[in-house]
């Protein structure tokens, strides 16, 4: 995991005298395990050999001890003499024994403190108090994603959210009952898988009825990364009871004998050891504590910073009687492989939908104004090419509903509502585009058409419209607004435009210019399909666009509306090297005759139409043709 020069150029001095590091591994698996058995001996991995309490460059395969011994009274403690060396691939591989103890991390805490790692979060933090009913408290390691469903789960150890008493179902209380006994009001999760084993401690958890936050209490990032840890590498992580602590990586390759007491006993569990970073010593020189268990180390930057790349799962610490401080972490690729997790929310699995209560969507509200704003209704033609949902043309999402061409493959038109009041700043890390699986593939276009080439996956809902409400419900509208459904190809340079342009600043130019009631604004959008539009990998790209927006203007209470096209070109478009887009207002009946849609009773809302015969009789002549109406510059020019 390293990437310092002078820390390659030292690993390439020891690779030309040592075997390989994956033949070391594979020889401590097959060869080195066998002497677990031995009741003296508690771990075995790799690591520096140290000889007079200094850690020199040459590689050995390192034992660790309960008690040292002399030859003499090996046999009085069960066990026998550890070779001096070992052969691998020809190479005489000293072997190191030093006398150690280990000890999974829950089993002594300190006494209960107020600090916020041990309250109650709502957003749950991971650095947070968690643990099952039956264990005194673990921390929580990170959210994470169940790849089966893709619902938010907590990530922590076995030994913490399930342990001997536990099964699989059972309620997760937050913060764990050893910092505050009110279980049966802190529930928080339920586990869904666990493991214990020599790919780990570890155990996830779905979150239920709380929200969630994904970085790590006083760490800078949330973890988006698994990384393999290497002799050296500087980690950090932060825990339930040590807060932020900072370590060295001392042994890799490690199994370890430990044990879980009760019905369990000895486990051998796979991982590699943590030291203390001698330049970052904690106050009382712990790295880990009990309590602790569940925390995510992370990798160091150069600079010293926390990075967004998971090095391993903390699981035990030194044991009592153990002289020298030290922690255990599993191996972060082992834990999401065997637990089927990721950092990614995959969010076009089907069970989010079922998970978030998706089937009682309302979508968008023609009453969320005070005048009910009609949906717009497709042509006889259109709709021989509508797919339907349980007998209905219109598919409602969180805030937002819209309508598939089975064709195109594309929204015939989305509607969404906004309250201006409410609007939340959510990110987009960790989230993805993906099928709805309500919709057949079929009549979807993927990532397939994105690939390689200049065209972006445009959203016609904007995202940051949607992301208003509640907690919960903001956060679906955020993983809602992701669904191909919602998606059109558009190119790089409309993207750009829609980031910083005209168009994409419509609905806070609104804000901006009008006096809007209650900042609630109802919007229509989508493509328009022209048969001359290019064909680029089996679909027709468009290359127009609309927006229709409404609102009830505050002085007078009047329901207002206001229609705009976005295209690149009004005739002609011979391939996808397309010139500069242009945002033009229009009326809304200038808007039906090129979209064939029929906007009802919402055309009486529709000032502009007015604005533009008003002023051709002033001028005593007939009104512009949308190919004579100049473009829209600049906000100023939009008559609201």
């Amino acid at each position: 995991m390293s990437k310092k020069k002078s820390r390659g150029t030292r690993r390439r001095k020891e690779s030309s005298h040592s075997p390989s590091m994956e033949s070391l591994k594979s020889f401590v698996r097959a060869q080195g395990l066998k002497y677990l058995n031995m009741p003296n001996i508690t771990s075995v991995g790799i690591g520096h050999k140290i000889k007079g309490g200094v850690k020199l460059d040459k590689i050995a395969v390192s034992f660790t001890v309960g008690k040292k011994a002399k030859p003499e009274a090996l046999e009085a403690l069960g066990t026998q003499s550890i070779p001096t060396s070992f052969l691998i691939e020809g190479v005489e591989v000293p072997t190191d024994v030093i006398e150690r103890e280990y000890a999974p991390s829950f089993k002594v805490l300190p006494e209960a403190g107020k600090d916020l790692r041990k309250q109650r979060l709502d957003p749950i933090v991971p650095g947070g108090s968690v643990g099952h009913p039956t264990v005194t408290a673990g921390t929580i390691g990170c959210v994470v994603y169940d790849r089966q469903d893709g619902t938010p789960c907590i990530l922590s150890n076995w030994h913490v959210l399930q342990g001997p008493s536990g099964k699989i179902g059972d309620v997760i209380v937050q913060p764990g009952p050893f910092d505050d006994n009110r279980v049966e009001s802190n529930a928080a999760a339920v586990l869904v898988r666990s493991h214990l084993g020599p790919a780990g401690d570890c155990a996830i958890a779905r979150i239920e009825g709380r929200g969630y936050e994904t970085k790590p209490l006083d760490l800078d990032l949330a973890p988006t990364r698994l990384g393999e840890p290497e002799l050296r590498d500087k980690v950090i992580k932060s825990g339930r009871t040590t807060s932020v602590t900072h370590g060295v990586v001392s042994r890799i390759h490690v199994t370890t004998k430990l044990d879980y007491e009760s019905t369990v006993g000895e486990v051998q569990v796979g991982g590699f050891e943590i030291e203390p970073d001698l330049a970052n010593l904690p106050g009382d020189d712990e790295v880990s504590k009990g309590g602790d268990s569940g925390s995510v180390w992370v990798f160091k930057t150069p600079q010293g910073k926390a990075s967004d790349i998971i090095a391993g799962l903390h699981f035990a610490g030194e044991g009592t009687n153990d002289p020298h401080e030290h922690a255990l972490a599993c191996y972060s690729s082992s834990v999401f492989e065997k637990l089927d997790i990721t950092l990614k929310q995959p969010i076009y699995q089907t069970a989010i939908l079922a998970a978030s209560g998706a089937s009682d969507r309302r979508g968008f509200d023609p009453k969320f104004l005070k005048t009910p704003v009609p949906l717009p209704t497709l042509s006889a033609q259109q709709k021989k090419d509508v797919f339907t949902l349980q007998g209905s043309e219109v598919i409602p999402y969180t805030h937002f509903s819209l309508t598939i061409s089975k064709a195109k493959k594309f929204a015939f038109w989305v509607g969404w509502n906004i309250d201006g009041g409410q609007l939340k700043k959510y990110g987009r890390t960790n989230l993805d585009f993906g099928y709805d699986p309500r919709v057949p593939e079929e009549y979807q276009t993927g990532n397939d058409l994105y690939e390689n080439n200049r065209l972006d996956r445009g959203h016609i809902a904007r995202r940051a419209d949607l992301v208003w409400g509640p907690p919960k419900e903001a956060q679906q509208a955020n993983l809602d607004s992701f669904y191909f459904t919602n998606i059109t190809p558009q190119m790089d340079t409309f993207n750009q435009g829609q980031r910083g342009g005209l168009w994409g600043r419509l609905e806070d130019a609104i804000y901006e210019d009008a006096l809007v009631d209650r900042l609630r604004v109802s919007v229509f959008g989508g493509p328009i399909f022209l048969e001359s539009d290019p064909v680029y990998r089996g679909s027709r790209i468009p290359r127009e666009f609309w927006k229709v927006l409404t609102y009830v203007d505050e002085p007078s209470q009047e329901l207002r509306t206001s229609a705009f096209l976005l295209t690149q070109k009004l005739s002609g478009l011979e391939a996808l090297e397309l010139p500069e887009f242009q945002v033009y207002q229009v009326s809304l009946r200038e808007l039906e005759e090129r979209s064939n849609l029929d906007f009802g009773t919402l055309k009486k809302a529709d000032h502009f139409r007015q604005h533009v015969e008003k002023t051709a009789r002033a001028a005593r002549r007939r009104p512009e043709t949308l190919e004579e109406r100049s473009p829209l510059r600049r906000v100023d020019d939009i008559q609201w």
